[in-house]
């Protein structure tokens, strides 16, 4: 019996470049999101649902039970609209294990708050490698590929993959490795991983930055990257991949919201506690990235 295919319904935001997918089984079954985003402006400090609400408005139209709200990893260029979707739809807030790991080094540098857990308890799920899910009908697997940040998750559902941060699109490339806990070897190993499967595989970017005179995609395939990805097609050694990720890294500025992102990514979704004045906010570290 050949498996279902999913049916995937992605989102892009334009401002940080971040696509947001639903994946489903049927018009009136069920659904998981991943990586959703909450509109964050930086000038101001203000946040707003818009993005989300598109999400959520689709996902109502199309009558979905939401069994997940997936984040590939704790991302560093914008903030999960995780707790708001979840209040609106329902379904688990999950992301992979190893975010404890992440969380114990952020703490440490944005100087958090002393009872600040570090275990991955702020969320609802935490996927171990290998690990079987379910999606309706349809059956998933997450995998753990780390790289670009020790906690890195891809999720497999049927012929889709939601890659988050390893793989953009072909003509863009790889992720980067230079956050804390970034390895450009790990990198290499975890896409040779997913580029295994099948050739026809879809393969769901979690960004898309296109160049001059192609619009944002929001879908590759494991052919179209083996023989096309600038970074690592076919015949790219691990070492020359490693030698061209860290001079390229070296290069690269911090993302424009990795301060106000990582804070509150690391605690899925939610503001940091509220003070003594009832507004919550967010600490700006000098000299520290």
């Amino acid at each position: 019996m050949i498996a279902p295919s999913p049916i995937v319904q992605s989102f892009f935001d334009p401002q940080t470049w971040t696509y947001t997918h639903v994946v489903y089984d049927q018009d009136g079954g069920h659904g998981a999101i991943v990586d959703p985003v909450l509109d964050f402006d930086a000038k101001s400090g203000r946040t707003a649902t818009t993005r989300a609400e598109e999400v959520i408005a689709f996902a109502k139209a199309k009558r979905l039970t939401i069994d997940w709200i997936i984040e590939t990893h704790a991302h560093a260029d914008h903030l999960s609209a995780a707790p708001f979707v979840r209040a609106q739809l329902g379904g688990l807030v999950a992301i992979g294990k190893d975010i404890a790991r992440v969380q114990s080094v952020f703490k440490t540098l944005f100087h958090l708050e002393a009872d600040f857990a570090t275990d991955g308890s702020q969320f609802d799920h935490l996927f171990e490698d290998g690990e079987a899910f379910s999606v309706g009908s349809l059956k998933g697997q997450a995998w753990h590929v780390p790289g670009h940040t020790p906690a890195d998750m891809a999720f497999v559902i049927g012929d889709a993959v939601f890659v988050g941060d390893t793989l953009f699109m072909p003509d863009v490339g790889t992720a980067r490795c230079d956050f804390p806990g970034g390895d450009a070897h790990q990198l290499y190993r975890s896409i040779q991983r997913i580029l295994s499967l099948p050739a026809e595989t879809r393969l769901f970017m979690c960004h898309d930055y296109p160049p001059q005179g192609r619009t944002a995609q929001p879908m590759s395939t494991v052919g179209d990257q083996r023989a096309h990805n600038i970074h690592v097609h076919d015949g790219v050694t691990e070492d020359a991949f490693v030698a061209m990720r860290q001079a390229r890294d070296a290069s690269l500025a911090m993302p424009n919201l990795i301060l106000p992102s990582v804070q509150v990514n690391i605690r899925a979704g939610q503001l940091p506690p509220a003070e003594s004045d009832g507004r919550h906010y967010l600490k700006l570290p000098v000299n520290v990235f």
